[in-house]
């Protein structure tokens, strides 16, 4: 199966989730909705948007998508902080999609500050999540904080993957810069959890630190160690991208990830203009990423690398069969 592991729906309306006024109001999430036709904040835009997804993977000629879960901001005593979640889809929503539709994955995204965290993470997992997904930036919590090692044991315990976005963040507000380093995960690695390093922590704008180099070292170091390829057909990862693919070894830890909705922007190295231009008409920007890819040399093994990594329950590949 080819299982993209990195994709994002929207919540707008409770108990689904919440989206900031700060960020609907973005220039990234205001072209977003306007190219997708989601110019709602009611639950038909939010359902428009999850068929939108699975037609666009019929196209891409993707078997299963993740589509991810995005927890609420706790501060350090625990209590939830609204006021600064910008974002938040919730886990029973993602758990309901995935009953619903057999081809979208259950991405859990638990915070580990909150006083229920490993309970809910349990739950998580009951519920046939594939992942869990931080954001530690935006969710503004560090990974290295021993309030994470309860969730790291439970992970590594069920073989569930953690996702972590590391590296640069241009879309999110930031609220915990330090976070993007990936050595900060090295604790879950310690404690054998599976670890997918989003976007490789290549840099999110010019100006962001480059994390590529410690990914690669976490890498070589570490052989639950993985990198997704979500947002790489962004200008600004594609050096990331170039670099990874260089390296034999490195191409075998990359794992498939769009990070649908955001657009793919084929590039001129590599591929030639004729080459771009032709990538450039595909308007479905899910199969726009796949053949980029495919284009760039992306191998056999990165196209199925998903679907040994993560935790898929029996039942659930069933139905994909």
């Amino acid at each position: 199966m080819i299982i993209d592991i990195h994709t994002h729906i929207s919540a707008m309306t409770a108990p689904r989730g919440s989206t900031s006024r700060k960020l609907l109001n973005s220039i990234p999430f205001r072209f977003m909705r306007w190219r997708l036709g989601m110019v709602g904040e009611d639950r038909q835009t939010e359902d428009a948007l999850v068929e939108l997804l699975l037609t666009t993977m019929t196209h891409a000629k993707t078997d299963a998508a993740v589509a991810l879960a995005f927890d609420a901001v706790y501060d350090e005593s625990g209590q939830r902080s609204d006021e600064r979640t910008h974002l938040y889809v919730s886990n029973d929503y993602v758990i309901e999609l995935a009953q619903k539709h057999p081809r979208i994955l259950f991405g859990a995204s638990v915070h580990p500050y909150r006083p229920d965290a490993a309970r809910e993470l349990e739950r998580c997992i009951a519920a046939g999540c594939v992942l869990m997904k931080w954001l530690p930036l935006t969710q503004d919590f560090d990974p290295a904080d021993p309030r994470c090692i309860p969730l790291y044991e439970i992970l590594a315990h069920h073989g569930v993957p953690l996702l972590s976005h590391c590296g640069g963040e241009a879309a999110l507000p930031l609220l915990r810069p330090v976070t993007q380093d990936p050595a900060r995960l090295e604790e879950a690695l310690r404690r054998g959890v599976k670890v997918i390093v989003a976007h490789c922590g290549s840099k999110g704008v010019g100006s962001d630190p480059d994390y590529v180099p410690t990914f690669v070292r976490l890498v070589r170091e570490y052989e639950n160690c993985y990198g997704d390829t979500a947002a790489f057909c962004l200008p600004n990862r594609w050096y990331a991208m170039y670099q990874l693919l260089d390296d034999p070894f490195l191409r075998t830890r990359l794992v498939h990830g769009s990070d649908w909705p955001i657009i793919a922007i084929p590039p001129l190295k590599r591929i030639g203009l004729a080459g771009m231009l032709r990538l450039w008409g595909e308007r479905n920007w899910m199969r726009r990423d796949t053949l980029v890819k495919q284009a760039l040399g992306f191998d056999h093994d990165y196209w199925h690398r998903a679907e040994r990594i993560l935790r898929i329950t029996d039942a659930k590949r069933s139905e994909l069969r």
